[in-house]
């Protein structure tokens, strides 16, 4: 049996989810794919039925984790996430055939080297179409370019236990949001109060339990109702399948509502983000492009202020969710630009 591996072990879950669609390519040639991915992305990466097993990379040894992987007889391997550590441990492991980024000084240890289209001006190419030209450089590609997430019966019965039937998930923090602590929720509580009364149903607002306070400031206890931290990612992928859609802030948690086919409105509201590259992609999506002339030179991890979120044009995120979520067909290519 041929067998490849899918290393990614950097990045938030979305990188992961994403990088997936790469195991599915590499099916063209390889009778089995496995993934090598963090800790933390395990449970996503579980759930992705293009992989046929899921390992773990906790940072540990390499030569451990390299004579692991050796004794699984891979025949190539694919990083996603170059470093100096995942291209090390793949030579180690003695996979003969080693696809990995081209133009770094550990470059040198992988057999098959790609330059980034990122690292030649490309600011538009969907990610995962600059992922897959690792797959390419074996000879393998795919033409389905929505992540699989399939939530479990235990990820249903963890969705239903919340008790909500009709709603939508408005997601307002990234990773970094509780860590600066100045994130502001002005215009997101104006959002959740215009989406409420256009879809007359409850929003529930999603988060990692660090974003529990903030999203408690947001939240009216009635029809905003905070469930930060209250759902596994595979819990949270069930509840996205339900919801009549998901709007929010572009994080793995868009990924997730996207591929398990939740309308989903990405939000990307600082001037640094690029909306074709990081978009979601399912079956109905749309983007919210920035519209606030940000600080020269701010970026979502050193803003100041963080006024775009301040000042979040609620109409303009609200008309794309309607024309989003009121029925527009649309495959995964094709979004709703605002």
């Amino acid at each position: 049996m041929t067998r490849a591996l899918l290393y990614s072990a950097g990045g938030g879950i979305g990188d992961s989810l994403v990088a997936s669609v790469v195991g599915r390519a590499l099916r063209a040639k390889f009778e089995s794919v496995d993934a090598l991915t963090l800790p933390g992305h395990r449970s996503t990466l579980d759930r992705v039925n293009d992989l046929d097993d899921v390992l773990v990379d906790d940072g540990g040894d390499e030569r451990a984790l390299a004579a692991m992987l050796r004794e699984r007889g891979y025949d190539a391997c694919v990083v996603t996430w170059a470093t100096a550590r995942t291209a090390r441990v793949a030579k180690l492991a003695a996979i003969p055939i080693r696809v990995g980024q081209a133009r770094r000084l550990y470059s040198r240890e992988f057999t098959k080297r790609v330059v980034v289209r990122s690292e030649r001006g490309d600011v538009t190419s969907p990610w995962v179409d600059i992922l897959l030209d690792y797959a390419r450089a074996l000879g393998c590609d795919t033409n389905a370019r929505i992540p699989s997430f399939v939530p479990t019966p235990d990820d249903e019965r963890e969705a239903a236990a919340l008790g909500f039937d009709a709603y939508m998930i408005l997601h307002p923090t990234n990773a970094i949001a509780s860590q600066r602590g100045i994130w502001p929720t002005r215009g997101w509580a104006a959002l959740a109060r215009a989406l409420t009364e256009r879809f007359t149903c409850t929003v529930l607002l999603s988060g990692a339990p660090a974003d529990t306070a903030i999203n408690a400031a947001i939240a009216d206890g009635e029809r905003i109702v905070n469930i930060a931290g209250k759902l596994s990612i595979g819990g949270f992928g069930a509840l996205a399948q339900r919801a009549r859609g998901f709007v929010g802030i572009t994080t793995g948690t868009m990924h997730v509502a996207a591929a398990v086919g939740a309308p989903t409105l990405g939000i990307f509201p600082f001037q640094s983000d690029f909306p074709e590259r990081w978009g979601p992609l399912g079956a109905r999506t749309g983007i919210v492009r920035a519209s606030y002339p940000c600080h020269r030179g701010d970026t979502k991890e050193h803003c100041s202020d963080y006024a775009c979120i301040a000042n979040l044009d609620v109409e303009r995120i609200l008309a794309a969710a309607t024309s989003l979520i009121g029925g527009m067909r649309a495959r995964h290519d094709t979004t709703v630009h605002l």
